[in-house]
């Protein structure tokens, strides 16, 4: 099988070349030949995958040399211009930008949640944005049970969700050094709930994500659901607190049973030494961690949640290899 990954210099793309080098979702032996991608800027400069150098080349050498797939983390632009060249050579792309996400003829996908949803038709799939992958791996078991109703969202999400240039301010302003800035405000002993643009109605580009992602993955169009999203100055990976409102009433001691034999989930929750999902420690995982498990004693069927996951990892680049991983193992992908 020949691999592509388009962005292949970025945050994302890199890890998405440790996820594949680690064989753990699809195996190394499966990958023929395997094609960096990346920018004018980049093309020429070496890659190392797999103990082996490769040289950066560009999309149109890229399509040239006609890969079965190519896992894209080059931003939305680049996506909607070259993702459908590579589709009609017959590459299969698994696209980590928002471009196609909400496209009715496009699957977001999830492979723990909704993976069934992946047909031999499609040529084009679609990640699902870092905040919601986390979201849905947790609550998606828990609606099919009790049914949720509505979903109050609030993310604490880390500047490696920005990109490179975004840890680079952090770092910078840490040292005391003045250099480049990607935020409005200083990131560093400071937050601010400001993810994405702003859109008319107050709300935030991230925060729609929210909504709308987490409809489409769990088929759940009726379900209420807002959002707030914060940027925290943390690397490890992004946070959230979740409120939910079930249709149906719950027994706390089954919500845990739930989740700690939800494939992918780990229940981290014993409040009497401490423990309890963290950033720093799910920093370089593919887990999707649970804690704070609560009754929320203020609505009727009313349920708390603390979740956290690594955005590189398990919010995106992991994800987007299950994704190829089931289609190989479906047989839709050859290898």
């Amino acid at each position: 099988m020949k691999i592509a990954v388009v962005g292949a210099t970025g945050l994302v793309g890199n890890v998405m070349m440790r996820v594949l080098e680690e064989g753990k979702y699809l195996p190394l032996n499966s990958i023929s030949d395997f094609i960096p991608v990346a920018s004018e800027k980049s093309v020429g400069k070496d890659i190392l995958f797999n103990n082996r150098k490769y040289k950066v080349v560009t999309v149109a050498e890229a399509i040239k040399m006609k890969p079965d797939l190519a896992l894209f983390s080059a931003g939305g632009d680049a996506s909607r211009e070259f993702a459908p060249l590579f589709a009609k050579e017959g590459c299969i792309v698994v696209d980590n930008s928002s471009a196609w996400r909400m496209e009715n003829n496009i699957p977001l996908v999830v492979p723990e949640v909704n993976g069934h949803v992946l047909k031999g038709s499609q040529t084009i799939i679609a990640n699902p944005n870092c905040s919601t992958v986390q979201l849905v791996m947790a609550i998606a078991p828990l609606h099919r049970k009790y049914g949720i109703k509505r979903l109050v969202i609030s993310t604490y999400q880390s500047v490696t969700g920005t990109g490179a240039k975004a840890v680079q301010q952090l770092e910078n302003e840490r040292k005391g050094v003045n250099g480049s800035r990607v935020y409005p405000h200083p990131i560093d002993l400071n937050i601010f709930p400001h993810g994405g643009t702003f859109l008319p109605d107050g709300y935030t580009t991230e925060e729609q994500k929210l909504v709308d992602e987490t409809r489409k993955i769990m088929q759940a169009p009726d379900i209420k659901v807002t959002a707030t999203v914060v940027r925290v100055p943390v690397f490890g990976g992004h946070s959230e607190s979740v409120n939910i409102e079930f249709e149906k009433p719950f027994d706390l001691s089954d919500v845990n049973k739930i989740l700690s034999s939800t494939k992918g989930v780990v229940l981290q929750d014993d409040t009497d030494k401490s423990v309890y999902p963290m950033p720093k420690y799910s920093e370089g995982r593919d887990e999707v961690f649970v804690g704070r498990v609560r009754r929320d004693h203020s609505i009727e069927n009313g349920l708390n949640l603390w979740v956290v996951a690594d955005n590189l990892r398990k919010g995106a680049a992991t994800n987007a290899v299950q994704i190829a991983a089931l289609l190989l193992q479906n047989e839709i992908l050859k290898a």
